[in-house]
């Protein structure tokens, strides 16, 4: 297999994971941002969160403990979000579900689920352990941000900044993630093939 194929496959692998736990908050925000219903935005978010689950049932695919807290936080804040028509409840179902995650990242090791196998044991332990503290920090800021606006601008105005802040905060950290893991990777391959790679 090319090389070329190889990164192709490896970056794949990296960023599906994340995009699938954050998948259902993305989409209630470019919803509500785009209709400017409650409503709606909660209802899509819902069922794009109950089906990504079931695909990965019916795939046979390990759900992460964090992923059926997810599911449980959407349908039971969506559903208080539908009652009372208080899109602050949803919101706050965000913000929840970051302070799960950032606090699941404090926890070493968590990163090997979205190492790719090719670079599995060749990047120092330490620089893992380093951007897993870097990813809780991101995690757990963006959740007491949300929290923040929640309860001081309007939803709309809410889901217009962190439309953009959120998937934005997270694309430049895994950019700078990827990019120095792969250059770790490919500065011990080149060692393997030497025969000079560290114990």
């Amino acid at each position: 297999m090319r090389p070329r194929t190889l990164e192709a496959r490896a970056f794949v692998q990296a960023v599906q994971p994340i995009a699938t736990d954050l998948g259902a908050t993305f989409t209630f925000y470019i919803v509500l941002v785009i209709s400017g219903s409650v409503a709606a935005a909660t209802l899509i978010g819902m069922i794009l969160g109950i089906a990504q689950l079931l695909v990965m049932k019916a795939r046979r695919m390990p759900v992460a403990l964090m992923q059926w807290t997810g599911l449980v936080l959407v349908i039971f804040m969506g559903g208080l979000t539908l009652i009372t028509h208080d899109a602050r409840f949803v919101l706050v179902k965000v913000s929840v579900f970051y302070f799960a995650i950032g606090g699941t990242m404090l926890l070493p090791g968590w990163m090997a689920r979205y190492i790719p196998p090719i670079a599995a044991g060749r990047i120092p332990r330490a620089m893992v352990t380093g951007f897993g503290f870097l990813w809780a920090a991101l995690i757990l800021g963006t959740g007491i941000l949300n929290l923040l606006l929640a309860f001081s601008v309007p939803a709309v105005a809410v889901a217009r900044f962190m439309a953009l802040w959120a998937p934005l905060s997270k694309i430049a950290l895994f950019a700078a993630q990827y990019m120095l893991f792969r250059a770790a990777v490919r500065r011990r391959i080149i060692a393997e093939l030497h025969g000079s790679a560290p114990n």
